[in-house]
C-alpha cells in the first residue's frame, strides 16, 4: 500500500504540472482560476482518499482489539474447561476411593466374621472331639474293668477249687 504522504505529493505534484500547463497555454487570469479549480479538484480527493485510509486503519485497529478480547475470553473459557475437568476429576477420584476403602471396610468384616465362625466351629468340634474321646475312654475303661473283674472272679474261681 502507497505511503498516503507519497500519495499526496504526488497529486500534488500532477496539480502543480497541470497548473503549469495551463498557465502557459492561457495565461494570467485565465490561469490563475484554472489553477484554483484544480487544487480544489485535486485536495478534495485526496481528502476523500486520506478519510478513507484513516477509517479504514480505525477499523483495523478495532479489529485487532476484537481479536485481542475473543482471544483472551477463549483463553478463560479453556481455563474454566479445563478446571471444571480438574474438579470433576478429582471428584471421581474421591468418590472411588471412598467405594474402594468401603469395600475393603467391608471384606474385612466379612473376613473376620467368617474367622469368627470358622474358630468357633473349630472350638465346637475340638470340643466334641475330645467328648467322644472321653466318653471312649471311659467306655473302654468299664470294659476293660469288666473284663479285669470278670477274669479275677473266674481266676478266683479256679483257685478256690483247686484248694478244695
Amino acid at each position: 500500500m502507497t505511503n498516503p504522504r507519497e500519495q499526496k505529493e504526488k497529486t500534488d505534484a500532477k496539480a502543480e504540472e497541470q497548473e503549469v500547463e495551463l498557465s502557459i497555454a492561457e495565461g494570467g487570469e485565465q490561469s490563475a482560476e484554472a489553477l484554483a479549480e484544480v487544487r480544489e479538484q485535486a485536495i478534495e480527493p485526496l481528502a476523500e482518499v486520506l478519510g478513507r485510509v484513516e477509517s479504514a486503519y480505525a477499523a483495523y485497529v478495532e479489529a485487532e482489539r476484537e481479536v485481542a478480547r475473543v482471544y483472551k475470553a477463549n483463553e478463560q473459557q479453556v481455563e474454566k474447561t479445563y478446571k471444571d475437568a480438574e474438579q470433576r476429576a478429582n471428584s471421581v477420584y474421591e468418590q472411588t476411593v471412598e467405594q474402594a476403602l468401603r469395600a475393603r471396610e467391608e471384606a474385612e468384616r466379612r473376613a473376620e466374621e467368617a474367622y469368627r465362625k470358622a474358630r468357633e466351629q473349630t472350638k465346637k468340634a475340638y470340643d466334641e472331639s475330645v467328648k467322644q474321646s472321653l466318653e471312649g475312654r471311659k467306655e473302654t475303661i468299664e470294659q476293660s474293668w469288666a473284663v479285669r473283674t470278670e477274669a479275677i472272679e473266674r481266676a478266683w474261681k479256679v483257685f478256690s477249687k483247686e484248694k478244695r
